[in-house]
């Protein structure tokens, strides 16, 4: 039998995506691509099983049930990958949920929000995030989940 490897071990990564990403592919596809939400979750199932994790992946349009999400997260999960999307530029309470959490977290935005409109230019989320990806369309969440397995692999050598 294969000896499992702490990493392998970990709680997964939770992925939360807040409001309209469910309709990525349709909405604005000139700032937000092509890619659906559906196909986003895919990917990053691939990218986390290549190493050894596993992911949580949810949306929601409702701002309480992300903050449920991000509290679950604190016992359930090893770490949290954030789209908020528009409750980015504008929910204390989901900053409040993320900074009471004790596991990295990392911000991600489909698009550049420092090249768009000025009230998207500010992000409450990244004063609790522990890095931001934003402006790699849906390569970004890959590039979270890549940065999230070097954290956790840091984090199990180094007890």
């Amino acid at each position: 039998m294969a000896k499992k490897t702490k990493q392998s071990k970990a709680l997964p990564i939770y992925i939360l995506n807040g409001p309209n990403l469910n309709l990525l592919g349709h909405r604005e596809p000139e700032v937000y691509g092509h890619t659906t939400l559906a196909e986003i979750e895919a990917m990053c199932a691939r990218q986390a099983k290549a190493h050894g994790l596993a992911i949580v992946f949810r949306q929601s349009n409702r701002e309480g049930e992300i903050v449920d999400h991000l509290q679950e997260a604190r016992t359930g999960g090893s770490a949290v990958i954030i789209n908020p999307a528009g409750y980015g530029h504008t929910s204390i309470a989901i900053l409040d949920s993320i900074q009471a959490l004790k596991i990295p977290v990392i911000e991600v935005h489909l698009s550049n929000i420092h090249r768009r409109e000025p009230y998207r230019n500010h992000s409450y989320v990244s004063k609790g995030a522990t890095g931001i990806v934003m402006g790699l369309g849906a390569q970004g969440y890959l590039r979270a989940i890549d940065a999230i397995a070097e954290i956790l692999s840091s984090k199990s050598r180094s007890k």
